[in-house]
């Protein structure tokens, strides 16, 4: 496994790109992004994708990239929170060829809980946990026993007769202008609900609102352990450069 990876994570609102270190478990130097395009086709998104790897030499082979969708075999399935023209799109044969070199494509969710099950809040955790990112959508990682069971999408689960990202996302607190209690409740309700389906042991919260944990941790109510995210925002970056690691042993 080479040392030093290109992780890149495609958001709602913004593009991230790091080199990770996968002897240290983190980005070293700088992580740098880039507005994610609106709309974002492929071929809108595809080159500042290929920009952002220009402006971070160095790592040669796989490039992994977390991507806001279900992904099988490369192939994007879904759309929630991308451009509907991405449904059916060989993704990572798209980022390959605007790379020059293979790419790696999986759902950012399963990314950012990858990174924090090896090096993160999730590090020698045993039977179920589940990563939360709360965004501009909600995404899940479920994992037993260390193992990744992927593109679980369970922030489309119903709750109060919609989506449970369109109740309790972070995207929904800022737009909603909502406080921390009132936001919080909405969260309470939904890991309530993944609590009933899955038991699991541990819940991992990340997004860029975990950098704001402290600050709500002791509104938070489930009969699961309870943690913030240890990469925050650079969690799917991490993640997609250790996978794309891992593809390639």
């Amino acid at each position: 496994m080479t040392n030093l990876v290109l992780g890149i994570d495609v958001g709602g609102s913004s593009v991230k790109a790091g080199v990770v270190d996968l002897e240290a478990g983190r980005v070293t130097g700088e992580l740098i992004s880039a507005p994610t395009p609106r709309p974002s086709p492929p071929a809108a998104l595809m080159p500042v994708i290929a920009g952002l790897a220009a402006r971070l030499p160095g790592p040669s082979g796989t490039v992994g990239i977390a991507f806001p969708s279900v992904v099988k075999s490369g192939i994007v399935r879904t759309a929630a929170n991308i451009d509907p023209s991405w449904v059916g799109t060989d993704g990572a044969a798209l980022a390959a060829r605007a790379l020059g070199r293979p790419a790696l494509l999986l759902n950012d969710a399963d990314a950012a809980g990858v990174a924090e099950m090896r090096w993160g809040a999730g590090r020698g955790t045993s039977g179920i946990a589940i990563m939360v990112t709360l965004g501009t959508g909600i995404g899940t990682a479920l994992f037993c026993d260390g193992r990744l069971f992927p593109n679980t999408e369970l922030g489309h689960i119903e709750l109060r007769g919609m989506d449970a990202e369109r109740w309790a996302s972070a995207q929904v607190r800022t737009a909603e202008k909502l406080d921390f209690p009132t936001w919080i409740a909405r969260v309470n309700e939904y890991l309530g609900r993944l609590h009933a389906l899955f038991w699991p042991d541990l819940f991992i919260l990340g997004g860029a609102v975990s950098e704001r944990f402290e600050e709500f941790a002791p509104l938070l109510r489930s009969p699961a352990v309870l943690r913030p995210a240890h990469f925050a925002g650079q969690a799917g970056v991490v993640g997609a450069a250790l996978a794309a690691a891992e593809s390639s042993t």
